[in-house]
């Protein structure tokens, strides 16, 4: 934990990490097993080629073999029947008496060995028959050795992924701030086992602040984005802020006829603070130079609405007209309306045009009803 409750941090700014030399050293060995990989595939791919051609190469060895031993039983067949051919005249001529006994026996001896070496060489075509089958048969080989080569570029893969997920892993232990603020909480202190989707630490953005305020349904007309609107707050007394409403949720707040309106505001010196209670003062409708009077002053009759004023220590009513209205003040209009003018807020039941009426300070006229 590299932060502390109430530190201001940049963004980018380096908060927490993980312990991570358990997932260094798993990453470490794949790095190795990366170098056998591609220490694999490049000996494959080296040796394809070189199998390939010594496949080739005793293809045509063994061709040639066979060749040549077909052609010692051609070349025996020739001289057998040429043995035989001079065997058999020797010893006719040899029974006549032109030959001599012992050129007789020794064409004999040649025609043995020449049947004796057919034989010998009709045995070794087999023999070369099945080495050119063998050879031809390892050609299939070089598949294998491509097989072996797309085998050893996977796991090649396989272990890259490996390091790229564990490098992935390393660098999401990192927790880094995400603007600038102020770190409002940190939930956890060094050494403690930080699990998954666990908060580790709160940074608050600050220099601007959300201000968040109900507006009654009868009052959603008046408020809109743009609209400008005043708060204030218990918590800093005497200050007034102002600002512009920028936005109003489309649907109301669960459970209430309210819609929520949202204030961003620049907060230099953060004197506003997550959580303070406000309340917002939005301006209805203007009227300059109005006339007010305490809305206890106004009273209801059948004609309308009317106030009480005071002259020559009797109560006049004049007929009023109303026009805007807080809480408190009402706005009236009509004739012998006047700024400074008094009138009697609190009206007994008796109070009636022509009653005598006694200001506060001031001893009341004697007239007669």
């Amino acid at each position: 934990m590299l932060v502390n409750e109430g530190d201001r941090v940049r963004r980018g700014q380096l908060l927490a990490k993980l312990d991570t030399s358990l997932l260094q050293a798993q990453l470490d060995a794949n790095k190795a097993t990366v170098a056998q990989s591609q220490a694999k595939l490049v000996g494959s791919n080296v040796q394809a080629p070189i199998s390939s051609q010594q496949y080739s190469s005793a293809v045509s060895a063994a061709e040639q073999n066979l060749q040549a031993a077909q052609n010692r039983v051609q070349s025996d067949e020739a001289a057998l029947r040429n043995a035989e051919l001079v065997n058999k005249s020797n010893q006719q001529l040899m029974k006549q008496g032109y030959v001599a006994q012992t050129t007789a026996e020794q064409s004999r001896a040649t025609y043995v060995a020449a049947v004796q070496q057919l034989e010998s060489d009709r045995q070794a075509v087999p023999a070369a028959q099945a080495a050119l089958h063998t050879a031809q048969s390892n050609t299939g080989q070089t598949k294998i050795d491509q097989a072996t080569i797309q085998q050893n570029r996977a796991a090649l893969a396989a272990a890259d992924a490996n390091v790229q997920l564990l490098a992935t892993q390393i660098a999401q232990s990192s927790i880094y701030a995400p603007f600038d603020g102020v770190v409002t909480q940190r939930l956890l202190d060094p050494g403690a086992f930080a699990g998954p989707n666990q908060p580790i630490v709160q940074v608050s953005e600050l220099d601007s602040v959300y201000i968040d305020a109900n507006v009654p349904d009868e009052d959603l007309g008046y408020v809109h984005p743009g609209t400008q609107a005043r708060f204030t707050s218990q918590s800093l007394p005497g200050k007034v802020f102002t600002g512009t409403i920028f936005d109003v949720n489309a649907t109301p707040t669960t459970g209430t006829l309210s819609y929520r309106a949202r204030i961003r505001q620049p907060n230099p010196g953060d004197a506003l603070r997550g959580g303070m209670l406000v309340s917002v003062i939005v301006e209805k409708e203007r009227h300059p130079n109005a006339i007010v009077v305490p809305r206890s002053a106004v009273f209801p009759n059948d004609q309308g609405s009317s106030v009480y004023t005071v002259v020559d220590g009797k109560a006049k009513m004049l007929p009023v007209d109303l026009g805007l209205q807080t809480d408190t003040l009402a706005e009236v209009r009509g004739s012998g309306i006047h700024p400074g003018m008094v009138v009697i807020t609190t009206r007994p039941d008796a109070l009636q045009d022509g009653s005598v009426v006694a200001v506060s300070g001031t001893p009341p006229t004697k007239t007669s009803h």
